[in-house]
């Protein structure tokens, strides 16, 4: 028997917290963090971490796991979460992987077979010189121009797999996308999908900004700053840090940065729902409509009866 696994997803901002604790509830679920950035220790406001009190209340997994500066891998993730599930599975509650960070949820729901392109180390100190010298949206508009599938689904400062693919594409002249197969899931999924109307999804994310600088995002990237090279490793580049960061060393005003952190946590969304949505296994629900809690908990009930308090 595959384990059973619930899936909860959509965009920053949109409620999936608030869900999740819900459904755990009344099915005896424990949840796993689906967020890239929540693996980090320290960083805790600007990535909305379930509170203390949330996390006394229902357990969750894969959250303060590393220092920022520790290097962390979509397969260590697909690994430690691949373990929790069937940990969580094996005393009978039931595992819910929550988050927005799509690459990392679909690496533990699928299995995907990677080309084996050796990798070429004189077309990785060119293209590595380029970003160098162009930046690394220079590459990403590359790729763009060759895999546009996979361009949608990198960030333009995950540089590393960003050259990957091009690498990939010039040794083999076809594009990473069109060489990715997905198997079968070894688990028994169910994907729920939560969303609401743009115009309120991003008047929720400007007041969860503005939340977060009230509680204190300003103090803690200043307290992470004081740590051994934050600003040298990716997760200063988490979109409410890096702004801060600017302000702090006095490049831009505080205004300037809330706003760059709405405008970019608004454009952030968007690639959520833009990756999400190309996956034809998810139920997707409107969060405002009145009757759409009711649907998702018939909906789970169905799938995993045996789990209902």
């Amino acid at each position: 028997m595959k384990p059973d696994l619930l899936v909860i997803v959509g965009p920053t901002g949109v409620g999936k917290t608030a869900l999740s604790l819900q459904l755990a509830e009344d099915f005896c679920g424990e949840i796993i963090s689906g967020d890239s950035m929540q693996v980090y220790r320290g960083m805790d406001i600007g990535t909305a971490k379930a509170s203390e009190e949330e996390q006394a209340k229902i357990p969750h997994h894969l959250i303060d796991l590393l220092d920022p500066n520790e290097s962390f891998s979509v397969q260590q993730y697909q690994h430690l979460a691949r373990e929790k599930i069937r940990k969580i599975q094996s005393h009978h509650h039931l595992p819910m992987l929550v988050g927005g960070t799509g690459l990392y949820i679909e690496s533990v729901v699928h299995e995907y077979k990677m080309p084996h392109v050796t990798e070429n180390p004189s077309i990785r100190q060119e293209l590595t010189e380029l970003a160098m010298v162009h930046g690394n949206k220079y590459l990403h508009q590359k790729l763009q121009q060759v895999d546009e599938k996979t361009a949608s689904k990198l960030h333009p400062n995950d540089l590393r797999r960003i050259i990957r693919a091009l690498e990939v594409f010039q040794l083999t002249g076809k594009p990473l996308s069109e060489q990715q197969q997905r198997s079968e899931s070894p688990f028994r999924v169910l994907w729920i999908g939560l969303n609401m109307p743009r115009p309120k999804l991003y008047e929720q994310i400007n007041q969860r900004v503005d939340q977060m600088i009230e509680k204190g995002l300003e103090e803690e990237v200043r307290e992470l700053l004081a740590t051994e090279q934050f600003e040298q490793h990716t997760a200063s580049q988490a979109i409410g840090y890096k702004e801060m960061i600017q302000y702090i060393k006095g490049n831009i005003s505080f205004d300037d940065a809330v706003l760059a952190i709405k405008q970019g946590t608004r454009r952030y969304a968007k690639r959520q729902l833009s990756w999400f949505r190309r996956i034809p296994e998810i139920h997707w629900f409107d969060k405002t409509e009145a009757h759409a809690m009711i649907e998702i908990n018939h909906l789970v009930a169905g799938k995993f009866p045996s789990y209902r308090e």
